[in-house]
């Protein structure tokens, strides 16, 4: 027997190698959580069902399944120019909101993040209280500011509103991404030549990136499902994003109740795909905030 082998005798437990037990969590937990799905995703699935039924369906059983399936409501639906102009004036607002708002957010959090100035923490204090800050409290005093900047009836109207209102959430997630840049690497571009602006540009955002592309989809699907703003701005049917195409939509075909249906599954499927296919991209940049 070598020295190797008694050693290692010694050192292991009596009884062989113990076994970390995995607990497996409560048949409560499961069926909470089996609970909490089904109310998510019960009120989605029965509207995408229901535009596939017929008015006489939903009346007879409104719990039921299509029998027979009926695709009509949802080509005439897309048929329709009322919905692509809606679906135009929607992705129009949501990516220019995006744009703007990660310009300047990225510029912004880059500031407060890197450069020690007088009032620097007063000024990330200011953007944290915009959180608690919603858009139902201040739409009456924003709405005579757009009207007094001659921007009603217009999509530049919710566009600059929509940037000023998710500026907060995007400095929030975005300015622990930038401090935790390592201070050594910006003096090693400075060696280099780099100036600062050089080094926000080509080490700057490619770090920060994942949490770039957090706050773009977060910002594009609120805007996407924004209604309260565009409500009291737009007044031309021409300019009406999705949400208010729904509205309009369903005051016109009250009655057909099927159509109705059918145009409100089609109009949230393009946010649910876009928040479905960069899931991980949120998950992954709020993780790395709450690690810097």
């Amino acid at each position: 027997m070598t020295a190797t082998s008694v050693a290692i005798r010694a050192i292991a437990p009596k009884g062989g190698p113990r076994r970390g037990r995995v607990k497996g969590a409560s048949p409560w937990v499961y069926l909470f959580a089996t609970i909490l799905v089904a109310v998510c995703i019960g009120p989605v699935l029965y509207v995408i069902i229901g535009g596939f039924r017929t008015n006489a369906q939903i009346t007879t059983d409104p719990s039921g399944f299509p029998s027979p399936w009926v695709v009509s409501n949802y080509t005439s639906v897309l048929g329709s120019s009322e919905f692509w102009v809606a679906m135009g004036n929607s992705t129009i607002s949501a990516g220019f909101t995006t744009l703007g708002t990660v310009a300047l957010g990225v510029m912004a959090s880059y500031v407060i993040a890197r450069y020690d100035f007088v009032g620097r923490a007063a000024m990330y204090s200011l953007f944290a209280a915009g959180l608690m800050f919603p858009i139902t409290v201040a739409i009456t005093p924003l709405y005579l500011l757009v009207r007094n900047l001659g921007l009603v009836n217009s999509l530049a109207g919710i566009i600059l509103p929509q940037i000023a209102f998710a500026l907060p959430t995007t400095i929030i997630i975005l300015v622990p991404f930038l401090r935790a840049i390592p201070k050594e690497l910006e003096e090693a571009a400075s060696i280099d030549g780099a100036s600062r602006l050089g080094f926000f540009w080509r080490m700057v955002i490619p770090l920060s990136l994942p949490g770039v592309i957090t706050v773009g989809i977060l910002c594009f699907v609120t805007t996407w499902n924004g209604y309260i703003l565009p409500l009291f701005i737009l007044n031309d049917t021409a300019l009406f994003t999705l949400p208010l195409g729904v509205q309009n939509f369903a005051s016109q075909y009250s009655v057909d109740t099927a159509r109705v249906l059918a145009y409100t599954s089609l109009s949230m499927i393009p946010a649910l795909i876009f928040f479905s296919l960069f899931e991980k991209r949120i998950v992954g940049g709020l993780t790395g905030a709450v690690k810097g």
